[in-house]
């Protein structure tokens, strides 16, 4: 699958992401982007899943007119050694990501 990496979330985390083509922003060449024109972007880019910290974003974005999926990380921080304890259930979330599907996945139960 292939997944971009949010500006708010470190590049490194891609190294903890196994058997996927994970991508930062800046490797995309989307850094500084609104929402909106991120996510249509990404999507013309072929990326499949968007990975963020960002809780406004399902908010604020018409997924299901996207076609690529979002996981909300929602954590006591965006740091790398925070987000790695999160690797395996992103992990477990991109098997069941798809098409405007909004995944959130919370520190305290990852």
């Amino acid at each position: 699958m292939k997944v971009l990496l949010d500006e708010c979330v470190p590049e490194r985390l891609r190294q903890h992401i196994p058997g996927h083509e994970v991508h930062s922003t800046r490797y995309a060449g989307l850094t500084g982007r609104k929402n909106g024109e991120l996510l249509r972007m990404a999507t013309e880019a072929g990326y499949e899943v968007l990975i963020t910290v960002d809780q406004g974003i399902p908010y604020q974005q018409s997924l299901p007119g996207v076609g690529m999926a979002l996981i909300v990380l929602a954590a006591p921080g965006n740091d790398i050694e925070t987000l790695k304890r999160m690797v395996d259930a992103i992990v477990r979330s991109l098997e069941s990501a798809g098409p405007g599907k909004i995944i959130k996945l919370d520190y305290a139960t990852a």
